[in-house]
């Protein structure tokens, strides 16, 4: 089992930045891989990136392409999603994530409690 704890959101002007962070406990981090996802007010949860357990395989969704980079350092168990050139749409509150997927996104076993973004137009 993983335990996953996010950090990093806040208020940010659009055409900011923010990069958030997702701690895991355990020794088993490299076995997972990691995803992000999101949940603005009203609306269903949403897969925005994925990468692989090495890191090697990164994948991300069409609204986030250019903008969004997904990365993770195994020795730190830590995963990280760097944001940039938000828009007020991209305020949400932003989940990590770790499994198996059988695709990028699903699949995921182990969910973080989130942490808040909002982007200020």
């Amino acid at each position: 089992q993983v335990q996953l704890v996010e950090s990093g959101g806040g208020l940010v002007q659009a055409g900011g930045s923010l990069r958030l962070s997702c701690a895991a406990s355990g020794r088993t981090f490299s076995s997972y891989a990691m995803g992000w996802f999101r949940q603005a007010p009203g609306k269903e949860r949403e897969y925005v990136a994925g990468i692989s357990r090495s890191g090697a395989s990164t994948h991300y969704a069409n609204f986030v392409k250019g903008r969004f980079t997904i990365s993770r350092d195994n020795a730190r168990n830590t995963v990280y999603l760097q944001m940039n050139s938000l828009k007020p749409e991209d305020t949400a509150v932003y989940y990590c994530a770790a499994g198996a997927p059988g695709t990028w996104g699903n699949g995921y076993d182990y969910w973080g409690q989130g942490t808040q973004v909002t982007v200020s137009s």
